[in-house]
């Protein structure tokens, strides 16, 4: 009988030092200390991985923790109502884990600085119980020698923490999370490791890195669209630039403002699911453009990760058929209201949930429309139709019996069809992101 040679048993957990919580009445300060904590952690998990690949012991269990903020509220305190974030809801602990907090630095200094003026409390920093998956704490690009593992001569489950799916749920998003008797109230929709896990998502279906993301998305589902983006920025870049300061394509290829080719970055051999493509202000105030294909399917995946990354507004800008007698090709379609037949949200964000109108975002597209066409007032009603638009999930509808279909895009009084939009639009209300929709017959 084969003889089975079993590892040693783990004889200890080893850690950084302790990091005691820290106070602090500054956000900046605040999220100075957040980087200090997670360059110390994750520094050292990569530093665990290359001693165990080189020889070291295998026999202890190598742990990191993510940073966390903390605050407790005691009163509560009245807020401007113009304001949709920086204060807290009821009086309470509220806690989160942090990853990457040089990517959010922007973000989190705005909102701890608000928390901390809404409220007059003091923020903590301190390590919390959550473990960084050694996965995540490799910085972005680095190349680990695919045999480092395999010199290990055990699992790697067994030394070292790796992504649990129980902290990567969209509960705290979704509204239905729970908080236990003791446990803290979510400061954050999302968790670190939620985060980290979208993170490295978008860096594989788009070939750029999230570093690159806008504040401002565009989605579409044509290619030319893209194309045209892509010449306008490359004319933006070789004139002047006005006011931006990089075009970023697949592959990270940078052109930067003055220069009329890229100047760094490699194009990847084929170009990746949902191509994304930058063209980028300081602090992340320009656009990003990503051609998401065609579906649902696509339309979540890629909107599920985006809005880590908090941004101000995202908006579909694609085609669609149109439904009434009244419209022709090459019309716009502006859209109030969605027909929600796409299924992929109905888990998540319920389909008696109203997806409403938002004004900001509709009086932006509409003049848009009338600046770029130099239309406006009746003229515009012309080209631009506002209305309801209908998403769904089987693109061949037509091919079986289509009365129910008819009927109910009937009594919608949809004037589009489309299979992307509503589900933008709903993600868009999910996560917290300003949402809109323009497309073209």
């Amino acid at each position: 009988m084969e003889k089975r040679i079993y590892p040693q048993a783990i004889e200890s957990v080893v850690t950084p030092e302790p990091f005691g919580r820290q106070s602090f009445n500054d956000a900046k300060k605040a999220v100075a200390a957040l980087q200090v904590l997670y360059d110390r952690n994750t520094k050292f998990l990569r530093d665990s991985f290359a001693a165990l690949a080189a020889g070291g012991d295998n026999n202890k269990r190598y742990r990191a923790f993510y940073p966390e903020i903390g605050v407790t509220t005691s009163s509560f305190t009245q807020i401007d109502s113009r304001q949709a974030y920086g204060h807290m809801p009821t009086p309470g602990h509220f806690s989160t884990t942090v990853t990457q907090p040089a990517l959010f630095e922007s973000y989190l200094t705005e909102q701890l600085r608000l928390i901390m003026r809404n409220h007059g409390v003091p923020v903590t920093v301190s390590e919390s119980t959550t473990p960084i998956p050694l996965h995540f704490a490799f910085l972005e690009g680095t190349h680990v020698d695919g045999t480092a593992a395999e010199r290990i001569k055990r699992p790697i489950r067994d030394l070292f923490d790796v992504p649990d799916l129980d902290g990567t749920d969209d509960q705290i998003a979704n509204g239905t999370f729970e908080v236990a008797l003791g446990e803290a109230r979510p400061l954050a929709p999302f968790t670190a490791q939620r985060i980290d896990y979208s993170l490295h998502r978008m860096s594989h279906y788009t070939a750029t890195s999230p570093q690159h993301f806008q504040n401002f998305v565009l989605f579409t589902n044509y290619q030319f669209y893209i194309d045209e983006f892509v010449a306008r920025a490359r004319d933006l870049m070789a004139n002047g630039g006005d006011g931006y300061v990089e075009f970023v394509e697949p592959g990270n290829i940078v052109t930067k403002v003055g220069d009329s080719a890229p100047g760094e970055g490699a194009a990847p051999p084929r170009l990746p699911q949902m191509p994304a493509y930058h063209l980028k202000k300081p602090n992340h105030g320009g656009i990003t453009m990503v051609n998401i294909g065609v579906g649902p399917s696509n339309a979540k995946t890629i909107t599920d990760h985006i809005a880590v990354l908090r941004p101000h507004a995202w908006v579909m800008l694609g085609h669609c058929a149109g439904l009434r007698n009244t419209q022709a090709l090459g019309d716009y379609v502006l859209a109030h209201a969605y027909v929600r037949e796409d299924h992929v949200l109905d888990d998540d964000l319920p389909v008696w949930v109203p997806i409403p109108p938002l004004a900001e975002i509709q009086v932006a597209l509409q003049e848009a429309v009338a600046e770029v066409t130099g239309l406006s007032g009746y003229d515009l009603k012309r080209i631009m139709r506002t209305g309801t638009v209908a998403t769904i999930d089987n693109r061949n509808w037509e091919l079986r019996d289509q009365r129910g279909p008819v009927q109910r895009l009937s009594q919608s009084r949809a004037i589009a069809l489309d299979m992307e939009s509503a589900t933008i639009a709903a993600n868009g209300f999910r996560f917290r992101v300003p949402y809109g929709t323009l497309l073209c017959v």
